[in-house]
């Protein structure tokens, strides 16, 4: 992807587009931003972005303003599913980090679903932002991707001044499934067990003033510290 651009979206047409590319990636049932709205939004100050190859884009961002002129609420990033594992998801983040940077912005919120690997492994691994936050059932029942589970999600806070990495003394872990995603397809009991289990243990810990300040990759399981 050599000859990929990053950059805002720059038309209609193009978040017309881009309503199109969130029914690829997360369903043809689950409901896609709409044009105008985000369109109107970008023009109030947020952000709505795309990761291009020639015409063809490839990844997708929208971000708007919050009630914290100094903090950004980040609500949808995705990835081609034929560009996924090639890193565009963390380059996306990049060019918010710099986008928000330059306007103020040093913060960046939003909700992820906890049971996703990719999920824990960029946005805890990778970016460095950080949990305390759980909350049960979101969205209310999804379609699409997230069809038959409740939407659970925590909320990450990504520092965008904070170095990432250092260190932390971890006081306990919480396991998550390797594919959360296949396990719903296959084994939907199994899938809403796990789900259960993750709820219960991360408000446990967050009850204890615990956050989720890492994430290991290769055993899959949130690493908690201390709140200060």
């Amino acid at each position: 992807m050599t000859g990929l651009v990053l950059r805002d979206l720059a038309s209609l047409a193009e978040m017309k587009a881009a309503e199109d590319f969130q029914r690829s990636v997360w369903g043809k049932d689950d409901p896609a931003d709409n044009a105008d709205l985000m369109m109107a939004i970008q023009h109030e100050g947020g952000l709505v972005a795309g990761a291009f190859d020639g015409d063809r884009m490839l990844a997708f961002l929208f971000a708007f303003p919050s009630s914290d002129p100094t903090a950004q609420h980040s609500h949808r990033l995705g990835v081609h599913p034929d560009a996924q594992g090639q890193g565009l998801g963390l380059r996306m983040k990049l060019y918010q980090k710099d986008w928000c940077l330059e306007r103020g912005i040093t913060h960046v919120r939003w909700t992820f679903d906890p049971a996703r690997r990719a999920n824990a492994v960029l946005n805890i691994h990778r970016l460095g932002a950080t949990s305390n936050t759980y909350y049960r059932d979101y969205y209310g029942a999804m379609e699409g991707i997230n069809a038959g589970m409740p939407s659970d999600r925590l909320l990450a806070d990504w520092d965008l001044t904070r170095p990432v990495g250092g260190l932390l003394t971890f006081v306990d872990t919480v396991p998550i499934p390797a594919d959360f995603a296949r396990l719903v397809l296959d084994d939907p009991a199994k899938a809403l067990s796990e789900r259960l289990r993750i709820r219960d243990a991360l408000e446990a810990a967050f009850a204890k003033g615990f956050h989720i300040a890492g994430f290991d990759r290769d055993a899959n399981r949130y690493l908690l510290a201390r709140t200060a």
